[in-house]
């Protein structure tokens, strides 16, 4: 990967990320990396959906499908992220 295609992977990421936080209902106990993380892996795995499911060449489509990939990773990681520090 060139050094263009990480920086594009690093702000697709943090906006996917943050919008997938302001998406998610409550208070976060994850950190700006961590969201980052999250959008990255969101970014990846809804663009493979959007191959595999055929909808690969529709921006909005593939978009919105990382995105709720990156939603449902947020709630997941917060909920962990709360259990283990209360526990």
């Amino acid at each position: 990967m060139d050094p263009s295609g990480i920086i594009s992977a690093l702000f697709a990421g943090i906006i996917i990320g943050l919008i997938a936080r302001i998406l998610v209902p409550s208070m976060q106990p994850i950190g700006c990396i961590v969201t980052i993380i999250i959008g990255i892996i969101g970014a990846f795995l809804g663009l493979l959906a959007g191959e595999q499911l055929g909808y690969g060449d529709s921006f909005w489509l593939v978009f919105l499908t990382q995105v709720f990939i990156a939603v449902v990773l947020v709630a997941i990681t917060a909920f962990l992220f709360r259990k283990s520090s209360t526990g």
